[in-house]
């Protein structure tokens, strides 16, 4: 496998849905902005949505690529059967999930976000909206089992793009807005599902050739499905950590008028460069280090590890220090139109500020977490993430009646470091993982091109001050154009110092 080639390719598809994600929030900021509809909105929105990033982001691969990759060693026939197995399995238990939710879902409207209580209709809207997003979920996660059967063969190309269809859909559903008026919120809703049976038939077309379904609810629970269930939900929480953070964040900003739709514009910002950085690199090492480590090939294995650390940090440092500096004027440029107003930019802005302190950390979690369910461990991930979550729920809850909504991003960004920096102990204990001489002499050479370059993006966010005013409707060229120029220069200087060598990018791992 080329490391770089296979996250270019993964990482392409996954970052044009991340582009196509922000046309369809760049949308729905101008014509439903920060208020109540937009909030009930996002609540319908988040929990298919975490559920797709639960799944599709890493997560059922951590589970199903180990042990269906140990069942091709032995023959097609096996794993195929093993993959019915689990097939029907998630079948039976999505469908009677799905539907005890909807019968009872004005109670858990009420458990994810609690804040809405307290204003009836928008409680009413957002339990009418979930009841027709959540189908979602179903649809969802089968595609999402069709996709790690494609990455278990190298193949991450057809699961990437699937989810551009949902951003596609969504903003052919917004182009028709002014027509909608305040119904808007319930075609989004139906478009949401709707976009979910398509990219079940899009990745059922691709896994054809791999796998062939066969429903049979006779199921016999054999030694190696129960051994797979054992391990996804384990995987689910820890491979998920960080959305399952924001989503604990969410319930708590439901308390505080605009909070949720402040923190999911900020999510989808820092989110573009965690797709590549994080869930791309770690969704593509995962089969090949399986089999490294089946195969008891240690020099290949620290290899791929120090690789994939390298080039998460290469992709993730930059991007958190331009975050960091240019969050303002970052937000404004992206979302800074329309109903979405200077106070909703302020606080989206803010919200941003601390998203971006824990970005290298949401995306070192899902490398060293890789490292783990490489071996079949999803157990002590889990532990440790679980660690996370109550850490983050105790900070959020402590300060927020004193400190606001801003409180969330502050402990999501805390409780993330804590799970990476224990997770980088236990694989170094386990002697799972070591630093290589390579990677000390890259890291140094990646921190100082970081240094250059930031400091030109911070110059250029200054120089073109006037141009990035929320008011100039062009400040969306203009960031872009810093970006670009400090991208540009991001690379450039990395070849010259050898922080990045091209000769890497046919390198086999």
């Amino acid at each position: 496998m080329n490391l770089i080639k296979s996250t270019s390719t993964f990482g392409f598809f996954v970052l044009l849905s991340r582009i196509l994600g922000y046309v369809r929030d760049f949308f729905i900021a101008i014509y439903l902005g920060s208020g109540p509809l937009a909030d009930a909105f996002f609540v319908a929105f988040r929990i298919p949505n975490t559920f797709r990033r639960l799944f599709s982001e890493g997560t059922f691969n951590a589970a199903f690529v180990p042990s269906y990759s140990s069942e091709l060693l032995i023959g097609k026939r096996n794993a195929n059967s093993f993959a019915n197995s689990i097939f029907n399995l998630l079948l039976l238990i999505l469908f009677f999930t799905i539907l005890i939710i909807e019968i009872f879902m004005p109670a858990f409207i009420k458990v994810i976000a609690p804040g809405f209580s307290n204003d009836l209709e928008k409680l009413n809207i957002a339990i009418d909206l979930t009841r027709i997003t959540f189908p979602f979920l179903l649809f969802i996660s089968l595609a999402s089992f069709f996709s790690a059967i494609l990455n278990s063969y190298n193949k991450f190309a057809a699961a990437a793009a699937a989810p551009i269809i949902l951003n596609i859909l969504l903003i052919i559903c917004l182009l028709f807005a002014e027509n909608f008026n305040d119904n808007l919120v319930y075609y989004l809703s139906y478009t949401v599902t709707l976009a979910g049976i398509l990219q079940f038939i899009f990745l059922l077309i691709f896994v054809k050739k791999y796998f062939v379904i066969k429903i049979n609810f006779n199921l016999k629970l054999n030694k190696k499905v129960k051994n797979f269930f054992s391990k996804l939900l384990p995987s689910i929480f820890s491979s998920g950590v960080t959305q399952i953070n924001i989503l604990v964040g969410t319930i708590i900003a439901s308390f505080q008028a605009s909070a949720v739709s402040y923190l999911y514009y900020a999510d989808r910002i820092y989110q573009i460069n965690l797709a590549i950085a994080g869930i791309a690199i770690g969704t593509v090492i995962l089969p090949n280090l399986s089999r490294h480590i089946k195969n008891n090939n240690s020099l290949k294995t620290i290899e791929l590890q120090n690789k994939a650390l390298e080039l998460s940090l290469f992709l993730s440092l930059p991007a958190s220090l331009a975050l960091m500096i240019g969050s303002e004027q970052i937000t404004s440029a992206l979302f800074g139109y329309g109903s979405f107003d200077k106070i909703s930019v302020r606080n989206s802005a803010k919200a941003l500020f601390y998203f971006s302190l824990g970005l290298p950390a949401f995306s070192l979690i899902k490398i060293f977490s890789t490292f783990l369910f490489a071996r079949n461990d999803t157990k002590t991930p889990f532990k440790f993430s679980l660690i996370s979550v109550i850490l983050n729920i105790i900070i959020s809850l402590v300060f927020f009646s004193n400190v606001g909504f801003i409180i969330i991003p502050i402990a999501t960004t805390i409780s993330s470091w804590f799970n990476g920096i224990i997770l980088l102990i236990f694989v170094i204990n386990k002697n799972y993982f070591k630093f290589t001489f390579n990677f000390i002499n890259k890291l140094i050479k990646i921190i100082f091109s970081n240094i250059i370059s930031i400091f030109i993006f911070y110059f250029l966010i200054n120089f073109l001050a006037s141009s990035l005013e929320y008011s100039n409707n062009l400040k969306f060229i203009f960031i872009l154009l810093i970006v670009f120029i400090t991208f540009i220069l991001y690379i450039g200087v990395s070849i010259v110092i050898k922080a990045f060598k091209i000769s890497d990018i046919n390198l086999k791992y």
